[in-house]
């Protein structure tokens, strides 16, 4: 199972998405935001804003949310001017992470990710000395409920996606990231129910963490995802199925 799809499944089963929809929604609606001020308030014609759209479905983000964020954007309302940017730190045991950020004052958020970070076992690193290690993928979970495994994959395969991931709750299904939207439209089509639909970075390679450190990592994973400014954290950390199962218990 990759990094993003253990850190999606650990977050579900503490319950953590649950406990955080607001937080979500608030996430969703300033990516909108933001998509909408860079290439226009038209899904169609703005790859940005429709790749957030799904994700915003998929989270069931009220339509009112979605449309006062997308005039937000393109001036039609008032609304703050976001700056992006992206960190990129080690965790304990050498642990990669890249946090994105939306944020309307770079002052303050920088040291604040920095304190996290240190705080928590970890350190800042350079531009491009962790993101060599991830690429960007399309990912689509897929309600487990009235389909196997085999004609998960061929219905996948068939629409387009790269590979299927059975393992977890969910189906995870990994698309090019060029490819998500029209994957994705085919899925819905085949009547599957679609749980999310985002694009991620996806490590290349994974560095493997168990025992003690497990614990570290998810208690900076968890802390970085808490910030207000934070919109995504992506890791290239592999845990054995105990420590998981350990972590999620806790």
């Amino acid at each position: 199972m990759s990094g993003h799809s253990k850190w999606s499944t650990i977050k579900r089963k503490k319950g953590a998405l649950d406990q955080k929809r607001g937080k979500i929604f608030s996430k969703l609606a300033k990516e909108i935001t933001v998509a909408a001020k860079l290439g226009g308030g038209d899904p169609i014609a703005n790859a940005r804003l429709r790749t957030v759209l799904l994700a915003a479905k998929a989270e069931n983000l009220p339509k009112d949310n979605i449309e006062r964020a997308i005039k937000k954007g393109t001036g039609e309302l008032p609304g703050v001017v976001y700056e992006e940017a992206r960190y990129e730190c080690y965790g304990p045991s050498g642990v990669g992470i890249i946090v994105d950020v939306l944020t309307d004052n770079k002052r303050r958020t920088v040291p604040e990710i920095r304190n996290i970070v240190t705080k928590l076992g970890g350190s800042m690193a350079e531009n491009g000395a962790v993101s060599w290690n991830f690429e960007q993928k399309g990912t689509v979970a897929v309600n487990k409920e009235g389909i196997g495994p085999d004609d998960m994959f061929e219905k996948a395969i068939e629409a387009g996606a790269e590979d299927v991931d059975t393992e977890g709750e969910r189906y995870e299904i990994t698309t090019a990231a060029a490819d998500l939207h029209h994957v994705s439209g085919a899925l819905e089509a085949m009547k599957l129910k679609i749980e999310e639909a985002k694009l991620v970075m996806q490590p290349k390679t994974t560095v493997d963490v168990d025992g003690k450190t497990v614990a570290t990592v998810l208690r900076l994973m968890e802390a970085l995802e808490d910030h207000d400014d934070v919109q995504e954290v992506y890791t290239n950390v592999n845990i054995s199925e105990e420590a998981m199962e350990a972590a999620m218990a806790d």
